[in-house]
């Protein structure tokens, strides 16, 4: 069947929520500092990035799709009891510790825009984060995808409004295409934008998202037309996750190029103030709070769907939510180092990624498990590269951070 430019308009939405795990505090930290210090350098980084977690969510999308079923409970499908467990456990963490850097995120832009204390503003944070989520189980996930587009909007026009007032040179932009370092300290950033773009609690929560072949939208619809209407969703999705994330290291190496203090977000508020202007400032902070309220929503969203897909436990929505919020919270409230907060998130991120993207591009290989959706070939070397340098990448940002 032909399907309408309306009903694959009304089939977009699921991407979106991944993609909000790709403009999180931890990405605005990273490229805002990649961009202070190395000023272009690093563009074809994020272009790469980009590239590859198109692939990756696309794949995810698809496996549920086609399958029926979340990664989580494909994996879980085949594997003993004690393994499922021991994934169960590091899928978890690996929510939990997505849920720290944004919970962190959200609770430093509410410092920023009233003043809290940190440990106020988590709570504010989780506990409309929440809410967010309770829009989804109230009125379906529909509602929430059109909320969670809101708040992409919002960050869009905070992150990017830099960039009216101080414009990129077009000729470091160009220059910044061409691959290269500028000694160890980029290849650990270049590594941290690699670990913070492709996500792997985004990995697993998109497949969930889609396993229900999205409800009533897509009743009559062919697997097939769902198939096609999810790319231009990924690609979309992306496109605009990737152009923040551009957005961000472009307004540092135009503006804040050599100057110290960007390492930290209040840092980089600070001197975006100073050097752009307090207006500026007003709205990074602004698209800040809403990075964090969103991406903490997705983040207990995708804890509670891996705790749904491999235990037993018929939990309540709430409870599996708070099961990966709660942690994250609790770690501020004792009043932890924010900064060294956020590095311990990124190494733990780092040490999950193989475990959602190799069983991912290994099942959407196998015909037994896709059928006639199985990846073409080129498909498959395409994400075999694409899996390889995400976790070479990773291990590096690993190795460096640890050593």
């Amino acid at each position: 069947m032909i399907v309408s430019v309306r009903c694959r308009v009304a089939l977009l939405g699921p991407a979106f929520v991944a993609a909000v795990a790709y403009v999180d505090p931890g990405n605005v930290a990273t490229n805002l500092t990649a961009g202070a210090q190395f000023g272009y350098t690093l563009v074809w980084v994020i272009v790469l990035a980009n590239l590859m977690a198109v692939l990756v969510q696309y794949l995810s999308a698809k496996l549920g799709l086609v399958t029926q079923r979340s990664l989580a409970a494909q994996v879980g499908d085949r594997v003993p009891t004690r393994v499922r467990y021991a994934y169960w456990l590091q899928a978890e963490g690996i929510a939990i510790a997505t849920d720290l850097a944004e919970v962190i995120g959200g609770a430093i832009a509410f410092h920023l825009l009233f003043g809290v204390p940190l440990p106020v503003g988590a709570l504010l944070t989780a506990g409309v984060a929440m809410v967010v989520l309770g829009v989804g189980d109230r009125r379906g996930q529909g509602a929430l995808e059109r909320v969670i587009v809101g708040f992409l909007l919002l960050i869009a026009v905070g992150f990017l409004a830099g960039l009216v007032v101080g414009p990129p040179s077009a000729s470091g932009v160009a220059s910044g295409l061409v691959p290269s370092f500028r000694g160890t300290e980029s290849v650990l950033l270049a590594s941290g934008i690699v670990g913070a773009t492709v996500m792997p609690h985004a990995v697993y929560l998109h497949s969930g998202l889609t396993s229900g072949r999205l409800g009533t939208r897509g009743a009559g619809v062919s697997v097939r037309e769902l198939v096609a209407a999810t790319r231009t969703d990924v690609v979309l999705a992306l496109l605009l996750a990737g152009l923040l994330n551009l957005g961000l290291l472009l307004l540092a190496a135009a503006n804040l190029y050599g100057m110290p203090g960007t390492d930290t977000i209040d840092g980089a508020h600070a001197l975006i103030s100073s050097e752009v202007g307090a207006g500026v400032a007003l709205l990074f902070a602004v698209a800040l709070l809403g990075s964090g309220i969103s991406s903490t929503s997705v983040g207990s969203a995708a804890g509670a769907e891996v705790m749904r897909s491999l235990t037993p436990w018929n939990l309540h929505p709430v409870t599996r939510r708070l099961v990966t919020l709660v942690p994250a919270v609790a770690v501020l409230l004792t009043g932890v180092d924010p900064t060294w907060a956020l590095v311990l998130s990124q190494v733990v991120l780092s040490m999950g990624i193989p475990f959602a993207v190799i069983p991912l591009v290994w099942l959407t290989s196998r015909r037994s498990v896709m059928g006639e959706f199985v990846n073409a070939p080129a498909t498959t070397v395409a994400a075999v590269l694409a899996a390889a340098a995400i976790v070479a990448l990773n291990l590096v940002l690993l190795w460096l951070t640890v050593v």
